[in-house]
């Protein structure tokens, strides 16, 4: 073989190698954010995938990453993940428990979990869980079929928190029927449409035991205790059919938009206003409801209720809220609040919304500044349908100060890593 063919083989060799490296680079750099868009300097993987209807989730001191289910793998509601090689992938699950449900909390010796009419501690040695030491902490709560889920979160006192959701969307004498006036006052909220508080070390309490900490909060899914403030943070679940039933009031798009998916901070005895009042996007004020008298410029009694701190457009259902207290994350992000957007479906023919995650800077316990989208990308390309990959719904952070996501659809769980 000639000198000058040996030299143009070489020169395709090497061109054909180096765009084989670019093109591993590129693929790279498409794979390390697991399909999410995130800011600069986020990467992401998928931590487990295929787990099922994952709700909520949290990670133990070790690691470990428990997950509570809506609908049972295997006959089994909780699942751990474990991670032993360190690598940002579980390499086993491991299921128990035979109930379903939503809310779930890990502590350095305790796991508490929720189904959808009660609550359910567990003890953890040597960072196994004795699946033998099951303690009911809390029975006989509402579940009616309709924002039955039971969130829950831990205060730094020996309490827990749990999410009563009303079953009803507006307290009508019949409900989501256009021209049914709303109850006056709302006998639902005797037993639901609130937080109620209960001790951490008792057992079998019911309402009788419990404390009803705040009320006037149609559906609460995302909520955390503010270890900086030390006060509860929820995020509500607004009302539905402002343009359908008063259409005479809200456009189709008005509609869409309200009312706002509101966060609060609650006091003990506070009451948030639902089903009185609910906050109007539009008109930056609470207002009374329409199905209370309410003509978009009433604010009646809703003046005197709590206020929420930040608002959102509507029907995102807001189903995730965790404080970021670690240091892996720039500092921007100290004392801020993530909060998962589940995604619309009653927004149409106007397109669907959500489907990702948010960041709320936070100084000295109060919102500081414009919410911003931190995770986009779980819906996939065909938002606007509602036609989804992957909704959101739990957040977690790691000792190490990463930020898990989980999506109850599929069962993805990712795992996002700040690296300056």
């Amino acid at each position: 073989m000639k000198k000058s063919s040996i030299l143009l083989l070489l020169v395709a060799v090497f061109f054909v190698s180096a765009f084989i490296v670019l093109d591993k680079n590129n693929l790279f750099k498409t794979n390390e954010t697991a399909g999410l868009q995130l800011p600069q300097g986020f990467s992401a993987n998928i931590f487990y995938d295929n787990l099922g209807r994952a709700r909520h989730l949290s990670v133990a001191p070790n690691g470990d990453v428990y997950v509570k289910l809506s609908k049972l793998k295997d006959g089994k509601g909780i699942y751990r993940l474990r991670d032993a090689n360190h690598d940002g992938i579980a390499e086993t699950a491991s299921g128990f428990g035979n109930y379903t449900g939503t809310g779930i909390v890990v502590t350095p010796n305790e796991l508490f979990a929720s189904s959808d009419n009660g609550v359910f501690k567990y003890k953890i040695t040597n960072n196994e869980v004795d699946t033998t030491s099951v303690m009911p902490i809390v029975k006989g709560l509402w579940n009616k079929r309709q924002h039955e889920s039971k969130s829950i979160t831990l205060d730094n006192k020996g309490n827990i928190y749990v999410n009563i959701g009303a079953p009803s969307n507006m307290c009508q004498v019949e409900d989501r029927k256009k021209g049914s006036p709303g109850q006056m006052p709302c006998p639902i909220l005797d037993s639901a449409g609130g937080i109620w508080q209960f001790k951490t070390d008792k057992a079998n309490q019911s309402y009788g035991e419990g404390l009803r900490y705040a009320t006037g909060l149609r559906n609460v899914v995302g909520l955390d205790w503010n270890t900086e403030v030390n006060d509860l943070f929820v995020m509500q679940h607004g009302r539905d059919m402002l343009f359908q039933f008063y259409p005479e009031l809200f456009t189709q798009q008005q509609g869409a938009e309200n009312p706002a998916e509101e966060m609060f901070r609650l006091p003990k005895g506070a009451d948030a206003g639902w089903p009185y009042c609910y906050f109007d996007n539009d008109k930056k004020q609470k207002l009374l409801n329409p199905e209370y008298g309410g003509d978009r410029s009433k604010v009646g009694d809703c003046a005197t209720k709590t206020q929420s701190v930040m608002q959102f457009p509507g029907h995102m259902a807001p189903n995730g809220l965790v404080f970021y207290t670690g240091k892996q994350f720039p500092a921007k992000y100290k004392n801020g609040a993530f909060v998962a957007f589940h995604g619309s479906w009653n927004r149409a023919p106007e397109p669907q919304e959500g489907y990702f995650v948010v960041f709320v800077p936070f100084k000295n316990g109060k919102p500081e500044g414009k919410w911003e989208i931190f995770a986009d990308g779980f819906a996939g390309p065909n938002k606007a349908t509602g036609r989804v990959d992957y909704r959101p719904c739990g957040l977690a952070q790691g000792p190490d100060g990463a930020l898990y996501v989980c999506d109850d659809s599929k069962g993805r769980i990712w795992k996002i890593t700040y690296q300056n």
